[in-house]
């Protein structure tokens, strides 16, 4: 289950699980989301490639409008995922200390 919300700092904080069947609430979210975006993952579980999906989308939106997408608090297995896969690169991403 997926857990995604704006905080009054105005951090996007996701939880949980963002696979295929969880993508397609968390594009409905980020859609609504302009200029520049920290996103919190210390709470999230797992990304699949549906996951990945929406995030390259927002961050290709944010980017186009002269914003963009950062990457807080990644678990280690997550950042793993994101290395494989390239993501590593086209994000700012900063590491979680466990």
């Amino acid at each position: 289950m997926l857990e995604i919300e704006l905080t009054a700092a105005g951090t996007v904080t996701v939880g949980g699980r963002l696979d295929a069947l969880e993508a397609p609430k968390a594009q409905t979210f980020l859609d609504a989301v302009d200029g520049d975006c920290l996103l919190d993952l210390s709470n999230l579980e797992y990304v699949s490639s549906a996951g990945l999906g929406v995030l390259l989308k927002t961050h290709k939106r944010l980017a186009g409008a002269g914003g963009g997408l950062r990457l807080v608090n990644v678990r280690s297995h997550i950042f793993d995922i994101f290395s494989y896969s390239g993501f590593d690169k086209l994000f700012e991403i900063t590491r979680a200390a466990d």
